[in-house]
């Protein structure tokens, strides 16, 4: 593990840690199912894995309601747990991300609870953003990111800010106190072993003095239409995402993290669609790599893919920083249900559109392809090596996103893509647990989708994932580096070239396409057709 800049070309495997294994039976994801299944990460190929937050919480939003940052939630462990969870994973070779949730803490945090009881203009509410209301209405208008006002009443008059649950007050990075007291928070667990954090909603800390109304903007902006086409609209500032004045944080925490040896990294969670603006994070003082969510909300159409790839490229080039790429996370449904949809849209999963789950399957074979042939780093989310698809049809009255009840019951939010993991078996639990029920119900055809049962089977999406992520390791031209785009006579074919000696090519069009002359297989999404041609929907790797 002495490669300094591992983060540059590095697999990272997202753990939410509420469905990936349950050690003690209670049919909640644990530290200990974790360490019980790290051989799993470890042989799948990955470098690294990043861990959803794992800290004491009320749990209103799945641990992103933190009531206290240096400590680990009893009912996912202990910090013992999780010490030797890092020292376990470091004997595999996988480091290991934390999540940091610095926009808002739970309202069950001391500091939250001091601010209640203490009156207004108090040192102690002045930690978070509490202000007086206009009349009897909310100081301005902005929207709560789960629905509704973002703004709280308390019993004195006054309202403070939540830009998502009212249970997740937000702070101010303006007092000092909230700064110091994220730096002692990162030392704390980097002094642990821990190599890096990924940072939630990081283009949200910092807020317009003032507060002015939202009025008629739209995060992120609405696309508009040109030509036939979905264009990204000019940047405009806003009142709370992607503040200028974030990046002064950021220096600062960059600044802690060079002081170790290795030094630890930094991936931002910033939902910023212009790839200009979310390089800005990404300069050699800032931090080290963002999440790719344009390449992630990008239809499965050539034309849209290529412009997705070359503008990223480009505008991480530009400040020396290499790409991630990203087809699935906890909070956006998963890429096979996405892909299985005849109708795709920029930027949004279309539900009432038809779908067919093993077009879904397909696509999400040649995606990995594609993503892991990209330069610069990727993400995988749990499951997707598997196929799980998005679970759609949960009961109503099992939901436990905030967005179900935020929104009137009229969005029923993340918790599709949270259903816990099948690992043996054919029927529920599927080795999750070993108890009888899991935190979210998992649906009764999934056996055939377990880690057992498509080990060994050369044709499972398992067994690809494997063959691809062990083939990136070993093969010279991927990972981080330069790429070109090949011209292709066919419109939904994308082909581009990594030196030395490597080409990908993706179908994404109805008909087979021919493959360039030179060249040999070494990997592709599904078998070519008997006269070598690329079938619809596929890709494959050539090296010459």
């Amino acid at each position: 593990m002495a490669q300094p800049e591992w983060w540059r070309s590095a697999v990272i495997y997202q753990v939410y840690i509420r469905s990936f294994a349950d050690g003690d039976g209670d049919g909640l994801g644990d530290i200990a199912g974790l360490r019980a299944h790290l051989d799993h990460i470890a042989a799948l190929g990955a470098d690294a894995i990043w861990i959803n937050p794992w800290y004491p919480s009320p749990m209103i939003d799945a641990g992103y309601d933190v009531s206290d940052y240096r400590a680990v939630e009893p009912r996912f462990g202990t910090l013992t747990d999780a010490e030797l969870l890092v020292r376990e994973a470091h004997d595999r070779d996988l480091r290991v991300l934390l999540d940091i949730v610095p926009n808002h803490t739970s309202s069950e945090h001391p500091w939250f609870r001091q601010a209640l009881a203490s009156p207004p203009g108090s040192p102690a509410r002045d930690r978070f953003l509490f202000r007086p209301g206009k009349g009897d209405q909310p100081p301005n208008d902005w929207r709560s990111v789960f629905g509704g006002p973002a703004w709280t009443q308390v019993a004195d008059g006054q309202w403070y800010l939540h830009l998502f649950d009212p249970a997740q007050p937000d702070l101010n990075w303006d007092h000092p106190e909230v700064r110091a007291d994220f730096t002692d928070t990162l030392r704390f667990w980097f002094d642990r072993g821990v190599d890096g954090f990924r940072i939630d909603v990081a283009h949200s800390l910092v807020k317009e003095r003032g507060f002015p109304d939202v009025g008629e903007l739209t995060w992120p902006p609405t696309r508009i239409e040109v030509e036939g086409h979905l264009v990204r609209p000019p940047w405009t500032g806003h009142p709370h995402w992607d503040r200028d004045e974030v990046h002064e944080i950021y220096r600062e925490w960059r600044a802690l993290a060079d002081e170790y040896t290795p030094p630890r990294v930094f991936v931002a969670e910033a939902w910023v669609d212009d790839p200009a603006r979310l390089s800005r994070y990404l300069r050699n003082d800032e931090l080290h790599t963002a999440f790719n969510f344009g390449y992630l909300t990008t239809p499965w159409l050539a034309a849209d893919m290529r412009k997705t790839i070359e503008e990223t490229v480009a505008e991480h080039v530009a400040v020396g920083a290499p790409p991630t790429w990203v087809l699935s996370n906890h909070d956006v449904a998963r890429h096979v249900s996405r892909y299985a949809r005849l109708t795709q849209v920029a930027g949004r999963h279309v539900t009432d559109a038809p779908a067919s789950l093993e077009l879904g399957i397909r696509r999400a074979r040649a995606a990995i392809l594609l993503t892991l042939a990209l330069p610069g780093g990727a993400y995988l989310y749990q499951g997707e090596e598997l196929g799980l698809p998005e679970v759609e049809d949960l009961p109503d009255d099992v939901l436990q996103d905030p967005t179900w009840e935020r929104s009137g019951h009229t969005a029923r939010g993340r918790d599709g893509c949270r259903v816990p993991l099948p690992w043996s078996g054919t029927t529920p639990p599927y080795g999750f647990t070993t108890g009888t029920t899991t935190w979210l119900p998992q649906p009764h055809d999934w056996g055939p989708l377990s880690v057992e049962a498509q080990t060994g089977d050369p044709t499972s999406m398992l067994e690809l994932y494997r063959t691809a992520l062990h083939l990136r390791r070993t093969t010279e031209a991927l990972g981080d580096g330069t790429f070109r785009f090949r011209d292709t006579p066919d419109t939904d074919v994308l082909a581009f070239d990594r030196d030395p000696a490597f080409t990908c090519v993706v179908n994404f069009g109805t008909t087979p396409a021919p493959l360039p002359e030179h060249g040999h297989v070494a990997l592709s999404s599904v078998p070519l057709t008997p006269d070598g041609l690329l079938p619809d929907n596929a890709a494959v790797w050539l090296v010459r």
